[in-house]
């Protein structure tokens, strides 16, 4: 028979039978023998009674980003989707994004934490592993898992990645498509204006940005515009361009990082000097004045982490509704003093999930977890419901119906997806399919895509961390305690060499930051590192991993 239909759902159901005939063949149990007595043996249906769901409670990050009509983060479409669809009665609690280490900390404390816990940074769960409270898996994968069991058999840097020093497995991962997630953003269209090129250098950055605030590249007479953003994520943009990260690999050994502070502290008090940048800029805590500034057309050049596809549709989209002629291009990082760099990259294997070690139904947790990694789960909530959300585009993938509804009731909805594998769905899984190519602003967008792919994963450029920043060793509680206190002073006195004016260099900043390390006891910290590098490096997912995992995409 001529199969006719939807090319996607044709592909959906082709997984799904795949999928199925996996699991069944997983979970078959030899046949009992033959009752000796004759009598007939028990009614199939007994055994097939659906088994009564059970009570688990489950963390979602709480951004504030669901609409009114939509409910809020712990009752909503997706967590009624979610509990209907799925093999356990679910009890959402809301975690504030940016304080889920207070929240989780006050959830423990009082001994009222959930069951399953969905966490990126290591910071926060690796104290609570040392603490005893959070479970290994290694049992109740072996013992009630099907089809995460067979993802850590299938990609064995699933189980490399949630095995935790003491060789159990603690945290559950997911797989990613490997792109850039930061970016160096420039208007084109003012380079033009003003005859520049673009910068290949730090120095030649400056003097663009430099340019751009001062020589009226919006045209309207006044003194408006910003060469350069610097506040929150920029600002951590800007660092890596320096390379200035905490710790970097030379001769062969972990060292912590100096030099390349001294660098990037001078060329952003260089830029706060000669108003180049947003005074303002450190009260810019979330980034959001830095993109309004640019969505309205007053920003030359904007570093940043970026949501490719979520760029296209909101603050692309808004800058061309803003400014019409507005031309915006990724541009590669410039050479540094420290060299030149690709940018971070997503997190190809990437740990999101741990359990408590009082979860009072461990077997329903790993069957919750077993539902949200499959394929028919996870294009549902990325996609939304067909003929509702989402119809096949012309590569057969979907597209949305409308954008005003996928933004409405599905685009917020990702922290329901940090266990989704979207990248297994080889057709229509990577981050290009979900640009509407019809749409000419997310044309333009998906073109920007493009080209960063081509010059930001340049494997000839070193990466410009050791591994991805959840892939760090983790600290032992005696070390973790002499490097916490040591964080924010050591980061306010190179904010305090931005600021400080003709009377407190970056050379300054410097030498202050090293003199609170020394006092703090930090050799007992790079000592620390240092054995790691030479004892662990092996076992741990590093910079050329991550590398092995992007040519091994790109060759598919």
């Amino acid at each position: 028979m001529k199969n006719t239909g939807n090319p996607w759902i044709a592909r959906c159901a082709a997984l799904l039978v795949a999928f199925v005939l996996l699991l069944s063949a997983c979970s078959r149990t030899p046949a009992g023998p033959e009752p000796e007595d004759g009598t007939d043996a028990p009614a199939a249906t007994d055994a097939a009674t659906p088994e009564a769901k059970k009570d688990i409670s489950v963390t979602v990050y709480d951004r504030g980003s669901v609409p009114a009509a939509e409910g809020t983060i712990e009752d909503n479409r997706w967590t009624k989707w979610l509990n209907e669809q799925g093999p356990a009665n679910v009890k959402f609690v809301a975690v504030p994004r940016f304080e889920s280490q207070q929240k989780l900390n006050v959830l423990f404390a009082s001994s009222s934490a959930p069951d399953l816990i969905f966490e990126y940074a290591p910071h926060i769960k690796n104290p609570l592993i040392d603490q005893g409270l959070l479970m290994p898996l290694d049992e109740l994968i072996e013992e009630h898992s099907t089809a995460y069991k067979q993802m850590l058999e299938q990609y064995p840097a699933l189980k490399k990645v949630g095995t935790k020093a003491d060789g159990k497995i603690y945290e559950f991962a997911r797989l990613a498509e490997v792109y850039p997630i930061h970016a160096l953003l420039i208007r084109e269209d003012w380079l033009k204006k003003l005859n520049l090129q673009i910068p290949q250098t730090t120095e030649e950055l400056y003097e663009v940005a430099k340019a751009f605030a001062e020589n009226d590249p919006d045209g309207n007479g006044e003194n408006d515009t910003y060469g350069i953003a610097i506040s929150f994520q920029s600002g951590q943009v800007v660092d890596q361009i320096f390379q200035a990260t905490r710790w970097v690999v030379k001769d062969g050994t972990v060292t912590r990082n100096w030099d390349n502070f001294t660098a990037v502290t001078d060329f952003k008090k260089r830029l706060f000097d000669a108003g180049i940048i947003d005074k303002d800029f450190l009260n810019d805590k979330n980034g959001a004045k830095a993109k309004q500034d640019f969505v309205n057309g007053k920003v030359g050049i904007y570093p940043l982490q970026i949501n490719w596809v979520g760029f296209a549709q909101n603050e692309l989209t808004s800058l061309k509704k803003n400014v019409p002629d507005a031309v915006v291009t990724p541009i590669p990082y410039p050479k540094s003093p420290a060299g030149q760099f690709n940018p971070a990259f997503s997190n190809p294997v990437q740990a999101t999930a741990v359990v408590n070690a009082d979860a009072k139904n461990p077997d329903a947790v790993m069957k919750y977890v077993d539902f949200l990694v499959k394929p028919e789960t996870v294009n549902t909530l990325k996609n939304g419901i067909e003929g509702e959300h989402w119809k096949a585009g012309a590569n057969g993938c979907p597209e949305p119906a409308s954008m005003d509804k996928r933004k409405e009731e599905v685009a917020w909805n990702g922290d329901f997806q940090m266990l989704s594998s979207a990248i297994l769905d080889a057709e229509c899984g990577k981050l290009e399919t979900g640009f509407n190519l019809s749409d000419p602003v997310q044309k333009e967008g998906f073109d920007m895509y493009k080209k960063a792919m081509d010059i930001y994963t340049d494997p000839s450029k070193p990466y410009v961390e050791i591994t991805h920043p959840e892939h760090m060793p983790q600290l032992p509680e005696d070390i973790e305690a002499i490097s916490a206190p040591m964080v924010k002073p050591i980061d306010d006195t190179f904010v305090k060499g931005i600021l400080g004016g003709d009377g407190y260099t970056a050379e300054q900043a410097t030498k202050d930051a090293k003199d609170t390390w020394d006092k703090g006891n930090g050799k007992a910290i790079e000592d620390w590192f240092k054995q790691w590098y030479e004892n662990d490096s092996d076992n741990a997912f590093l910079a050329k991993d991550i590398y092995e995992m992007m040519e091994q995409q790109q060759s598919q």
